[in-house]
């Protein structure tokens, strides 16, 4: 540095005696100068020394601030991963739950269907015999207890048609709100997973990664943010949702399953009521074609006696014309006699009672025979006691004994009908609304209260 001073010296002090006189300064102004030179680099020296030691303080405290603020953020960022796998986790198993729920809900639907597709046997089959029981001729077409329990299992079978399809479209919609949820919970899970890989990816990088790089407006808030607790809120939502209509859906394939039992056990309990109605029908009917063959075999019986007492009154009333002819004759010829022989004795006394006598018998004959042969109105089936008709005589035998074969033939063609419904019924013990084998039916209390049916 002396030398430096020397040198510049030396040129001021040749431009001085080259140029022309001017302003000295004066050692002393030399001294402070030089003085005043020195302090201020020993001051620049210090406030350089001073800045470089809080430029290190500060290199350090940064150093460690960052380092601090990175490795809170990595542990935060962590946490939030774990969070975020959490609620991941109970998303995936409700998402299954619902899964399941979804598979039992439309498996039960189903089975209500397959039921309800059952029902369409017995219906057909118990209007079947409603329009047979309609072929019924004469006074067997009666409304009898037959036809009062086919016509209450047609409403019961459409009762449980009706209340089946509301069980099957309260169905559809529980599977429309659970697929609702379950498409909550599938986009809720894809946000999650999209959410934790964005932070795996963000845990993952470092100073020294070559992906990092300086963003425009990188604190700037996005639109649709939320807070931790709208976003915790969100998912328990769903979750909850979830819950509660898996819990309806629950419930509900419990109520098809009752209804179905409860069905199969109140259409079983008719269907019995209706069978034992036809047998005891049948059961009467056959006593009544057998009541009535007898009748005819015994009205049969009587037309054969009464044809052998007329054919017995013809030969009485034939056998007396000859005793008749003959007192007859007698009395003819002994009107004969001369004068006083002409006497009304005792022969003739006893001629004209017997005369009288066999003519009273020829006329009661004649009169029993036309009895017997008389004709008379047609018998009703049910006739009464104020009617006068000689019901014995033989054409009233025969008239009735045609009326009757009429009626045994009527009733013999409702036998063969109620016979054939309880044939076409055979087809209802093959068709019953319940699976025994998908799992137990636990047997239901009879809702129609119907028991212990006797043959009366």
């Amino acid at each position: 540095m002396y030398a430096r001073m020397t040198s510049c010296d030396s040129v001021r002090t040749m431009a001085t005696l080259s140029a022309k006189p001017g302003l000295r300064y004066s050692v002393s102004d030399w001294d402070t100068s030089n003085k005043q030179i020195s302090d201020t680099a020993e001051h620049r020296r210090h406030i350089s020394h001073k800045t470089r030691q809080e430029g290190r303080a500060l290199r350090n405290e940064t150093t460690s601030k960052t380092n601090w603020d990175t490795s809170d953020s990595s542990r935060r960022l962590s946490d939030r991963i774990w969070d975020i796998s959490r609620w991941r986790e109970t998303l995936e198993s409700c998402a299954q739950e619902v899964e399941k729920e979804m598979d039992a809900l439309t498996l039960g639907k189903e089975e209500t269907e397959r039921a309800l597709a059952a029902t369409a046997v017995p219906l057909e089959v118990t209007v079947e015999c409603l329009t047979r029981r309609e072929g019924r001729r004469g006074n067997e077409l009666v409304s009898d207890p037959v036809e009062a329990q086919l016509k209450k299992e047609v409403e019961m079978i459409d009762g449980a048609q009706r209340v089946l399809q509301q069980r099957i479209d309260k169905a559809f919609e529980q599977l429309c709100l659970l697929q609702e949820s379950r498409q909550q919970l599938s986009h809720d899970l894809q946000n999650k997973m999209e959410a934790q890989d964005i932070d795996l990816s963000c845990l993952s990088l470092t100073v020294t990664s070559p992906e990092i790089s300086l963003k425009p407006n990188p604190l700037r808030i996005p639109i649709g943010s939320t807070t931790p607790q709208q976003w915790e809120q969100f998912s328990q939502y769903n979750v909850a949702r979830a819950q509660e209509e898996m819990q309806a859906s629950l419930q509900l394939r419990d109520d098809m399953s009752v209804t179905r039992v409860q069905l199969q056990n109140e259409l079983d309990t008719q269907r019995i009521a209706t069978e034992f109605a036809i047998r005891k029908r049948t059961h009467h009917l056959e006593q009544a074609c057998d009541e009535t063959q007898w009748q005819m075999k015994s009205t049969q019986d009587e037309i054969s006696d009464m044809e052998r007492d007329i054919r017995s009154l013809e030969d009485d009333l034939q056998a007396t014309m000859a005793p008749l002819k003959l007192v007859h004759t007698r009395l003819e010829n002994r009107t004969k006699r001369p004068g006083v022989d002409l006497c009304r004795d005792e022969v003739q006394y006893g001629l004209v009672n017997e005369a009288n006598q066999l003519e009273a018998t020829i006329l009661a004959l004649k009169q029993k025979l036309a009895q017997a042969h008389m004709s008379h109105v047609y018998l009703p089936p049910f006739p009464s006691s104020s009617s006068s008709s000689p019901r014995h005589s033989l054409q009233a035998l025969q008239l009735h004994q045609a009326h009757m074969g009429e009626d045994l033939s009527r009733k013999q063609d409702a036998l063969s009908l109620e016979q054939r419904s309880l044939e076409t019924r055979g087809r209802l013990t093959s068709a019953p609304l319940t699976d025994v084998s998908s799992g137990a039916v636990v047997p239901l209390t009879n809702s129609s209260r119907r028991h212990n049916l006797e043959l009366a």
